[in-house]
C-alpha cells in the first residue's frame, strides 16, 4: 500500500498502476474507489465505460499539481503536455482533501512494520 501526501499531510491511500494491465484497466469495472489511483508516465485519461465521475489531478515532473478537473462518465480528456503522473479519485474527493493546483503531491510507499 502507498499513501498520497501533500507536504506532511496524508490525503488518502493510493493504488499505483505499476503494470501495463493495471494502467489499461484503471478504474474500469469498479463501482467506487476508496482513496486514489495513480498512473505514472501519463498525460491524459478517459472515463469511457466508467460507472462514476472522477476528480483528476495532473502532476508535473516536480511533483506539483498543475491541473485539476472533474470528469463525468464517458468523457475523453485532452492531454496535458507537462503532466508526468495522473491521480484519480471519486468526484468530490479533492475538495474534501483540500487539494489545489500548485500543491506538492507525493506518493509514498507505506513502510513495512518492523518485527518486535
Amino acid at each position: 500500500m502507498s499513501w498520497l501526501m501533500s507536504e506532511a499531510r496524508v490525503l488518502a491511500s493510493v493504488e499505483v498502476a505499476s503494470t501495463r494491465a493495471g494502467r489499461a484497466k484503471g478504474l474500469l469495472g469498479r463501482d467506487a474507489i476508496d482513496g486514489a489511483f495513480a498512473i505514472p508516465s501519463c498525460r491524459w485519461v478517459h472515463t469511457i465505460g466508467m460507472r462514476f465521475p472522477i476528480d483528476v489531478a495532473y502532476i508535473d515532473g516536480n511533483d506539483t499539481v498543475i491541473k485539476i478537473v472533474c470528469m463525468r462518465r464517458h468523457r475523453v480528456a485532452l492531454p496535458v503536455p507537462k503532466a508526468r503522473t495522473v491521480v484519480e479519485a471519486r468526484a468530490g474527493a479533492f475538495e474534501r482533501w483540500g487539494l489545489r493546483v500548485g500543491d506538492p503531491l507525493e506518493i509514498r510507499d507505506a513502510e513495512p512494520h518492523a518485527a518486535p
